[in-house]
């Protein structure tokens, strides 16, 4: 019976010709991903072997003055990429992953970015999540819609239901053998993946497969309620096809304007503004409020006191660290207000499986908001790292080519989250497991 019904279902070229629109999408989605990871990996070179050609090209023009040197120089901290950003690009076409900074004022170079052609950030990227989140739900459609209706249509309805005592069993059967399908195909996808892709085995690519089989499963879960109403084939691909619009288009967009409009982010400009000007308006300033400051917030450099010059780099350093410290209240709420988004998108995706699958394989991949905040909070780490080191040899005058100078590498960021295995799971399993609980009551009365 199972060969059968499946013969039967490959026969169907509506059936073969979807499979292999998902297949060979799938396929081409890993190439991209590929080719993501060798830009963003070329980038990260790049800007290693480039930090020290920087550095030596600028002693070479400023080996006199430590603080003449240190104005231009740059220090390079890069996100490191996860092998699973391959199958979820997420917001690492927009966000950058590579900071090169000086030890001036931080705000203003936190976040800047890449330019980007519009378009293309229109049109987004055909990754692997992309594929899973969007197609195959459309696969499943094509499969399940006239599970039921097709044997009613054609008149076979009643011939079944005399020879099957439960004929549910055989709608059953026949879900089984498009599970077997779909399943086989996205087993195919993960099996073709690190042939193509650097991926290694571990518990974040454990945890993306298990997150699509749940949330494949969900779709099924919907088809097989929507099959349970009885209605017509043109009814079922109806109410399918409107919920995957609802479930993709409309309601993550929904959210993602509620929160915008909840969660404004103004402090944004406030944050540049605040900083240019805490820093440019202390030059019309005498220079004792501005060191003043200054030592209040490194108590350990006090002793360099009140210099008599006119202009000194320890008063021009205490200015960009007072713009800094002007513009911390507007940085700290725009950070605070970021996360409340994130936060709010949770929330929602608890009920939105297809806002929730893209999240949390954005989250897998490090490729979403938080890996970016949490990036963000590392380079304020590190550019105060490399202030204090070079501000006493900038206080101090000391000479140039005392310092080993090859010792200053880019440096590397890594993510070490934790997998939080019941928020990846739970929702769309509950989910799925209601509406085939539905299906069951509507199937038995």
């Amino acid at each position: 019976m199972w060969v059968l019904i499946l013969k039967n279902f490959l026969r169907s070229r509506i059936a073969v010709t979807g499979l292999l629109i998902v297949l060979v999408a799938g396929i081409t989605s890993l190439f991209i991903g590929k080719q993501h990871l060798q830009k963003q990996q070329n980038n990260a070179s790049q800007t290693i072997a480039h930090q020290q050609e920087h550095i030596q090209r600028h002693i070479q023009y400023n080996h006199r003055e430590m603080g003449l040197l240190l104005y231009g120089l740059q220090f390079s901290l890069i996100n490191q990429t996860h092998p699973l950003n391959a199958l979820s690009i997420g917001q690492k076409d927009v966000n950058s992953s590579i900071q090169s900074l000086t030890i001036r004022g931080l705000h203003n170079q936190q976040y800047d970015t890449d330019l980007f052609n519009p378009y293309n950030l229109l049109a987004g990227n055909l990754d692997f999540s992309f594929v899973l989140v969007y197609l195959f739900p459309l696969l499943i459609i094509t499969f399940m819609y006239n599970l039921l209706s097709e044997e009613k249509e054609s008149g076979t309805w009643p011939l079944v239901s005399i020879q099957y005592q439960q004929p549910r069993r055989l709608l059953l059967q026949k879900m089984a053998v498009r599970v077997m399908v779909v399943f086989g195909a996205l087993a195919f996808l993960y099996l073709m993946a690190p042939l193509i892709l650097p991926l290694p085995f571990n518990s974040r690519l454990l945890a993306a497969m298990s997150l699509s089989v749940v949330y494949l499963l969900f779709w099924f879960a919907v088809s097989y309620w929507v099959v349970s109403l009885q209605r017509s084939s043109g009814s079922n691909a109806a109410m399918l096809l409107s919920a995957w619009i609802i479930l993709t288009v409309i309601l993550p967009g929904a959210v993602n304007n509620y929160i915008i409009t909840k969660y404004p982010v103004p402090e944004a400009l406030a944050t540049m503004v605040e900083q240019r000007e805490g820093y440019h308006e202390k030059w019309d300033m005498d220079q004792k409020p501005t060191l003043e400051k200054f030592y209040t917030h490194y108590p350990q450099f006090r002793q360099y006191g009140i210099p008599p010059a006119s202009f000194s780099w320890l008063w021009y350093y205490a200015m960009q660290q007072m713009g800094d410290d002007d513009a911390q209240q507007q940085a700290e709420q725009m950070r605070q207000k970021l996360w409340q988004r994130e936060k709010a998108a949770n929330w929602a995706s608890f009920v939105i499986p297809t806002l929730h699958t893209q999240q949390q394989f954005n989250e897998l991949a490090h490729a979403g908001l938080p890996n970016h905040l949490r990036y963000l909070d590392s380079t304020g780490r590190f550019h105060e790292k490399i202030r204090l080191y070079f501000y006493p040899k900038i206080f101090s005058n000391a000479p140039v080519q005392a310092e080993n100078w090859k010792a200053f590498e880019a440096e590397y960021f890594a993510d070490n989250s934790p997998v939080s295995w019941a928020k990846l799971l739970l929702p769309p399993l509950a989910l799925s497991i209601l509406f085939f609980g539905l299906a069951r009551v509507r199937f038995t009365t």
